[in-house]
């Protein structure tokens, strides 16, 4: 079983004072809602004054429009890595990855540029702030992904490894490279006050292998011998050759972190470490820099994680100490499919992975047009995401039709049928409310309720009723087999199919389908009379008339004729009849 956390951390929400008064929350999906009560902290009437209610959100930063980049590439490359064919060869398949993180990175690193010419050119002193505080978090995740990048995804082994930690160091901490670019820049390097700050500082692995041994050897003997005694600055360039970790701590002030100091150690101590040895070096090094003044910081803490290749403690504190879940929720997917959290699961059910996954699209399902990107995100997470998905969309404010079509475009891909139907009757009440009767009739069509449909075909006839013509004439002429989904809108359809046959002078089919609805028990009662005036002009058509003229030689015979009787003995039952009743 998971081992449980420890005690969170504490939050501070500015306003809120338990100490005046009792505090009463309820969990949402992405936010809680805390209030003032009316107790004070120990069970009495607190002093009268208005209460506060906050709105308490994990995922803040779904609300900034400059992580919109972030998240909106990154949705598409984690999609692009859901469909990855599954029989892809493994050396094909690591390379996918390798290049899947990259491409990470880079999301990353062009959200914290931009980051960071909104810092400068921000007016307001608190958005600086804050926008120079989102370009520390943003560098401190790529720093990390990075790391992680080397260690579990490349898995670079012993000669590489060291290679790309200079990379990573060089990438990541610039102070060195524009020491070397300004030295080299000026008119006479050797007498520049920074030219033994950066000398050695620019041997890349290739060479530095290639020449190590040599140099070891060289170097000893020229300490031996003394031959740089005079030469304070040789001397220790030559102890720092030899990874004399002294020497190399005596320009501490030229490595800003531990492991700069860390890397630069084991390029001239041991450039071949494998990397199960980096646990010890990183551990030493860490103490050695900070000594015994400073603790680590929590970015700190992460890195030896890292470098202790405990990957489960390194996203859990990256959990902790970022301010979303984007970085763990993408971080975790890539290192499941590289296969190295296949044993790891949560003591409440689900993986880590998708637990995460389910946690970072519900922030997303917060926001206003956010939420189309979490159900991709909720679509890949085979055991709870369905249910989530059904959870999140039914609480999607459905403020225009335009969004209405599309949330229920993607409960109609998914065969959400519940929540097609609870849409589709939203829809059909608001429209309902705002006497859009078209509307209303055609979602309540599209989520298949009857009683709705009878309700809006009833709105229908007495709409035309009291204006003498029906609205939405082309909803109404182009039912279709829709008429069918209840015996009022199968009248409503033919009784305007009457009106259009009238109005093409087909009396005689006019006159049969207006008998048909008669007899045929669908007709409300409050519409017979206007059936009734409706026949009336039929019977002073010519087709008509002759029944009555004798025109006919076997008039009693006639069909039309037999209707004709069949309509007036039901003209007495017809008046007599009480509007609430339907025969």
């Amino acid at each position: 079983m998971e081992e449980l956390d420890t005690e969170p951390p504490v939050t501070v929400v500015p306003g809120a004072d338990p100490a005046r008064t009792q505090l009463c929350f309820e969990w949402g999906p992405a936010e809680m809602l805390l209030c003032e009560t009316l107790f004070g902290p120990r069970g009495g009437e607190r002093p009268r004054g208005p209460s506060c209610v906050f709105v308490v959100r994990r995922d803040q930063d779904i609300y900034m429009e400059t992580l919109r980049k972030l998240f909106n590439e990154s949705h598409g490359i984690f999609v692009g890595l859901q469909r990855c064919e599954e029989e892809r060869a493994v050396r094909a398949r690591n390379a996918q990855l390798i290049q899947v993180s990259k491409n990470y990175r880079s999301v990353i690193r062009a959200c914290m540029e931009d980051m960071h010419q909104a810092a400068i050119s921000a007016r307001d002193s608190a958005l600086h702030s804050q926008y120079s505080i989102q370009v520390s978090i943003l560098s401190a995740m790529e720093l990390i992904w990075n790391l992680c990048e080397i260690l579990f995804v490349e898995a670079a082994p012993a000669g590489p490894l060291l290679l790309r930690l200079l990379d990573w160091v060089q990438l990541h901490i610039c102070d060195v490279d524009n020491m070397v670019r300004e030295v080299l820049s000026s008119e006479n390097p050797s007498k520049h006050k920074l030219f033994w700050n950066v000398v050695g500082n620019t041997q890349t692995l290739t060479e530095m292998e290639l020449k190590w041994q040599h140099w070891h050897e060289e170097c000893q003997r020229y300490l031996q011998d003394g031959t740089f005694a005079s030469s304070s600055h040789m001397e220790s360039i030559c102890k720092i050759l030899l990874g004399d970790e002294n020497a190399i701590l005596e320009k501490k002030e030229l490595m800003t972190t531990w492991y700069h100091f860390l890397v630069t150690r084991l390029l001239y101590s041991h450039p071949t470490v494998k990397p199960m040895e980096l646990r010890f070096y990183a551990q030493s090094s860490m103490d050695m820099f900070l000594g015994e003044e400073s603790s680590p910081e929590p970015l700190d803490t992460i890195l030896m994680a890292a470098f202790e290749f405990e990957l489960h403690q390194v996203i859990k504190e990256c959990s902790v100490a970022l301010s979303n879940w984007w970085f763990v929720a993408h971080l975790t997917d890539l290192l499941d499919h590289c296969k190295l959290l296949q044993s790891h699961n949560l003591y409440f059910g689900s993986n880590m992975r998708e637990f995460l996954l389910l946690e970072y699209a519900s922030g997303l399902f917060s926001h206003h047009s956010l939420w189309q990107l979490g159900v991709d995100y909720f679509d890949h997470c085979p055991e709870y995401g369905r249910v989530y998905l059904e959870l999140h969309i039914e609480r999607i404010p459905l403020n225009t039709e335009q969004k209405a079509l599309k949330v229920l475009r993607i409960c109609e891909q998914r065969q959400m049928h519940e929540q097609v139907r609870s849409i589709c009757k939203i829809m059909a009440m608001k429209a309902l409310r705002n006497n859009r009767l078209g509307s209303a009739l055609s979602w309540s069509i599209r989520a298949k309720d009857a009683a709705f449909a009878t309700l809006i075909s009833d709105r229908f006839l007495k709409d035309y009723c009291e204006r003498g013509r029906f609205s939405d004439l082309d909803l109404i002429d182009n039912l279709g087999p829709s008429m069918l989904l209840s015996d009022r809108l199968t009248f409503l359809g033919k009784y305007r199919e009457f009106h259009r046959l009238y109005g093409e002078k087909r009396f005689s089919e006019a006159a049969r389908l207006l008998l048909m609805l008669m007899t045929a028990h669908i007709a409300p009662c409050s519409f017979w009379m206007t059936l009734l005036t409706d026949a009336l002009p039929l019977l002073e058509q010519k087709e008509v008339r002759m029944l009555h003229r004798g025109m006919h030689a076997d008039l009693t015979a006639h069909p039309l004729h037999k209707r004709l009787q069949t309509f007036q003995s039901h003209l007495e039952v017809f008046s007599n009849c009480n509007d609430s009743k339907t025969i």
